[in-house]
């Protein structure tokens, strides 16, 4: 299995994730990876980890989110491996339920969320987000 961070999804994720059926309510896991230092491409002069950075923009999204139906689940730091073997971990796991694909398309574009995507790009150095759906009893 090779696995790939990436900071944002290619023309042709976008397509088959929003090209598929929205039924419904799905909770989004999140892998992620800190730069070292953030990266503020508009103010260089800014001088915090990318942990703080990403800090910022997920205490902001969060309210984005949540005015769109959905919530955030858990957030925590990756501190250990039990199983399996990865050639780096991620450093924190987010779970985001979410009302509908619908609902998650548009806090994508959501104007406020473009007013702090500037925190989440110089923060991040890459990261998984892997769509779950409850599986019916």
């Amino acid at each position: 299995m090779e696995v790939t961070n990436a900071v944002y999804p290619a023309h042709e994720q976008l397509q088959e994730f929003f090209g598929s059926p929205d039924d419904g309510p799905f909770v989004m896991v999140n892998l992620i990876k800190f730069k070292e230092r953030a990266e503020y491409a508009d103010d260089p002069s800014i001088d915090i980890s990318g942990r703080e950075a990403y800090a910022l923009y997920g205490q902001a999204v969060s309210k984005v989110v949540e005015g769109r139906g959905g919530r955030v689940i858990y957030s925590g730091d990756v501190t250990g491996l039990l199983l399996g073997e990865v050639g780096e971990l991620w450093d924190m796991v987010a779970l985001v339920e979410y009302a509908s694909q619908a609902a998650f398309m548009e806090q994508m574009s959501s104007p406020d969320r473009a007013s702090i995507e500037r925190h989440r790009h110089a923060g991040l150095a890459g990261q998984l987000n892997i769509r779950t759906k409850l599986r019916p009893t």
